[in-house]
């Protein structure tokens, strides 16, 4: 059984919308497009290199897959194995994806996801992909968070806990911080909340 581990640049305030560029993503009206940059130092692309280079497949929503189909093809060495990886692209609207060992999810994307799990082969990475990430959280199917949590509020924009998310524990298992003071933690699922009193 592989784990399902999601990847996300996030905001103080829980904010992951277009984290990479002002254009990425400017619905409801977003227009920080492009927050993580300037923090974006050595120290991060360290951390960034070390889980790119993690075995891996991916599993993307359709518009992260778009983002990703336009650019890493052509700029492999800096990604070794993301053309060679099986990349699962969850999308209601897309027909045939064009980029080299890609599968489509368009049926039962929950029961499809169950599969994939249960099956062997590399974890299946999540980047961007932010409605795909409410079905996840919604239905209990990520194992791990690789978070990195930067120094900003952004007041509003699609969020990574957002409604729907079921109440879960996690265990903090690694962490870091950048020189510019991005936390990067890593997380894995640990069973139902606690609670208690004082």
């Amino acid at each position: 059984m592989r784990k399902i581990i999601i990847l996300s640049f996030v905001s103080l305030d829980g904010i992951i919308q277009a984290p990479g560029a002002p254009e990425e993503d400017t619905s409801g009206g977003f227009k920080y497009g492009g927050w993580v940059v300037p923090y974006f130092d050595e120290f991060a692309g360290g951390i960034m290199g070390d889980q790119m280079k993690q075995p891996f497949n991916l599993l993307l929503g359709r518009k992260t897959f778009e983002i990703f189909a336009s650019y890493w093809p052509n700029h492999a060495n800096d990604w070794p194995g993301i053309n060679e990886a099986a990349k699962y692209v969850v999308s209601k609207t897309l027909t045939k994806p064009d980029w080299e060992n890609s599968i489509l999810i368009n049926g039962n994307v929950v029961e499809e996801i169950k599969k994939l799990k249960s099956q062997g082969g590399p974890d299946l990475q999540v980047h961007g992909s932010g409605n795909l990430i409410q079905t996840l959280l919604k239905h209990d199917l990520a194992d791990e968070l690789w978070l990195k949590i930067f120094p900003v509020t952004l007041g509003s924009g699609k969020r990574l806990f957002d409604v729907g998310t079921i109440p879960a524990a996690f265990e903090l298992t690694d962490s870091k911080v950048s020189p510019g003071g991005v936390i990067f933690a890593t997380y894995k699922r640990a069973g139902e909340v606690k609670v208690g009193s004082f």
